[in-house]
């Protein structure tokens, strides 16, 4: 089950009363991820010994900055729909099928995140996991996930965590990718039925999704080293109308795919959670496949170097979550990654927690 709400563009009382129901609908996303973390700490705070997580309190000020921030997001988000760069109808979706079976499990599943992450268990996955042929660096309990990104259970309780981690702003923080891709495709002056596009890592295919009804005609592909992952992006895409993009279990560092095939590659929430080097060989790969002219798009993490007054929150970040490679991202120069693999015409933009580039391959399509 999805919502909907489609918006007649000619009639601007329907679409005034539209933006004030998404607004309502993030705001309301927004305080149940707050209630649910304030709540969850204090019983298992109750219940068991608090983590020794050493964050330190946002002072006021950055705390109406960052409301401020997660303002201009939700505009931003609305008038990219109203000007037709997605469909309005996506600001709406929200998987409730998911939320309403999942959201208990991911109570039940506390304690046992709770215990991992105070006794600093970061490798830890069930017996009967398969963790050969990956590699090291992602075998890891990434944000305390139980079974990282190998069970069903990960991928069915994934999106849920990250909707609450992020107060509902996960999707419209995704879909800034969607008009960087769409300007650029553009100029190509391609037909929508020749266009390729490769999303990276793309898990549970939140970010497919929207590619999809973005890119009606596209040939759509994701790769993802999960297989769990991948059974839930297909089973999540197989319910939208459309040609299924194609799901590739591949590791992102050695994509296999032909020289100068894609036209565009965006990769969301991936590069804060690899190594320095893995994140060389990402960009070396997508700078590889997409042909002459072609777009990479990246979302991830904002950075120091751009928001130095969420330091404390990046802090925070590292202390409360198991994600070992933050703290070197958030100081890593991607600009300087990207045009050692040969990119150009770099451009980068921040909206409220999320940093993009936007690099194009030299030549034309």
């Amino acid at each position: 089950m999805q919502s909907s709400f489609a918006v007649d563009p000619y009639s601007p009382a329907v679409a005034a009363l539209a933006k004030q129901v998404y607004r309502g609908f993030q705001w309301s996303k927004n305080y149940f991820g707050l209630a649910h973390k304030t709540l969850s700490t204090r019983l298992l705070s109750l219940a068991m010994p608090p983590i020794d997580s050493k964050s330190k309190p946002l002072p006021p000020e950055l705390l109406a900055w960052i409301q401020q921030q997660f303002d201009q997001l939700i505009e931003t988000d609305w008038q990219d729909a109203e000007r037709g760069v997605y469909p309005t109808s996506l600001l709406f979706d929200n998987p409730w099928d998911d939320f309403f079976r999942f959201y208990p499990v991911i109570w039940f599943d506390l304690p046992e995140m709770w215990q991992r992450a105070n006794q600093k268990r970061y490798h830890e996955f069930a017996d009967g996991i398969q963790t050969s042929d990956y590699p090291s660096y992602y075998l890891q309990n990434f944000h305390h996930q139980t079974d990282g990104y190998l069970s069903d259970t990960s991928a069915n309780l994934y999106d849920l965590q990250v909707e609450i981690l992020f107060g509902g702003t996960a999707d419209p923080m995704r879909r800034r990718i969607l008009g960087p891709l769409k300007q650029e495709l553009k100029a190509t002056a391609l037909a929508p039925h020749q266009l390729k596009i490769l999303d990276l890592a793309c898990g549970t295919g939140r970010t497919l999704k929207q590619l999809r009804a973005t890119f009606s005609q596209a040939a759509l592909c994701g790769t993802d080293l999960s297989p769990t992952y991948l059974r839930k992006a297909n089973q999540s895409l197989s319910q939208n109308p459309g040609e299924l993009p194609q799901l590739l279990q591949a590791n992102a560092e050695a994509l296999p795919y032909l020289d100068n095939y894609f036209h565009a590659v965006s990769s969301v929430f991936l590069f804060h959670e690899l190594p320095a080097e893995a994140r060389q060989n990402v960009i070396n790969q997508a700078f590889r496949v997409l042909q002459p002219g072609g777009v990479f798009v990246i979302c991830d993490s904002v950075q120091a170097i751009d928001s130095p007054q969420l330091a404390p929150m990046m802090e925070n970040f590292t202390a409360i979550f198991h994600e070992p490679y933050y703290r070197h991202y958030v100081t890593d120069d991607l600009n300087l990654r990207l045009t050692e693999a040969g990119f150009a015409k770099l451009e980068t933009q921040t909206h409220f927690m999320s940093k993009y580039w936007v690099a194009r391959k030299p030549g034309s399509i």
